[in-house]
């Protein structure tokens, strides 16, 4: 890495090795808001923001897109744990509001397999699209969710185990 590619409060960052990572980065935080576009480019703003001024720092104990996975689900885990907490006082204090805080929209791809995908457990779902949309190890991914390696292999065996089930089911059916 040449030192004017390294990043001030991060010199372990390169600028081009985040524009090589930046579209997996930015399918992960799509997925984190549940394919809201706003959200997903604000998820990363945020990101770069905490890469950029240091707050978060890589010091090379895993790779970068690992790193910055974590930093997305990280942003994202605390983002809607506000939304979350605002939409309970709302609830309580103002019962006939109608709050909307999150708009969504469906995922581009809605054949068969997404659709198994998206049934799956919230912890089988995203060890499926670390591993097989983002190109993550098992090991990389498990850091990513914040659980062991042994944890990410048990979920990645059984998330594989469930949609093999559901899509022979259905494969029955038709």
């Amino acid at each position: 890495m040449r030192d004017s590619d390294a990043l001030d409060n991060n010199p372990h960052i390169s600028r081009a090795a985040l524009e090589a990572i930046h579209s997996q980065v930015y399918g992960w935080a799509l997925s984190r808001c549940d394919f809201d576009h706003a959200t997903a480019e604000d998820l990363m703003q945020q990101a770069y923001v905490e890469l950029l001024s240091g707050n978060a720092r890589f010091d090379n104990k895993s790779t970068l897109s690992t790193f910055v996975f974590s930093v997305v689900q990280n942003l994202a885990r605390s983002r809607f744990r506000r939304v979350s907490s605002r939409l309970r006082l709302v609830k309580k204090y103002h019962r006939e509001a109608i709050v909307q805080s999150v708009e969504t929209t469906e995922p581009p791809v809605d054949d068969g397999v997404w659709r198994a995908v998206r049934a799956l457990p919230a912890r089988q779902r995203d060890i499926i699209e670390l591993v097989f949309c983002r190109e993550l190890t098992i090991e990389q991914a498990s850091a990513v969710m914040g659980v062991t390696k042994g944890t990410g292999r048990v979920h990645y065996d059984r998330a594989k185990k469930a949609l093999r089930e559901r899509l022979q089911h259905w494969a029955e059916e038709e």
